[in-house]
């Protein structure tokens, strides 16, 4: 198959931005696979270290952010996940 520059490369994770930081480091990026099982393990995506499982982070996300700025920086990052 040719790549013609359109088609998006296949990735076995994804980023997502949690209203909550990484323990470890503070982070609120994290990385999860691509096929968002309920048992796959998010891992910050700055320094690597388990967080949570994925059903746990579906439900912080579905409980929102604390403010409505942080609200719009998760929206805006979100979207293309």
């Amino acid at each position: 198959m040719e790549s013609n520059g359109k088609e998006k490369p296949m990735s076995l994770s994804e980023d997502l931005r949690l209203p909550v930081g990484c323990p470890g480091c503070g982070s609120r990026l994290m990385r999860v696979s691509s096929t968002r099982n309920p048992d796959d393990r998010v891992r910050c995506a700055s320094c690597q270290r388990f967080v949570c499982l994925y059903h746990e982070a579906s439900k912080v996300l579905k409980k929102g952010p604390g403010s409505e700025s942080e609200a719009l920086i998760e929206k805006a990052f979100n979207r293309g996940s």
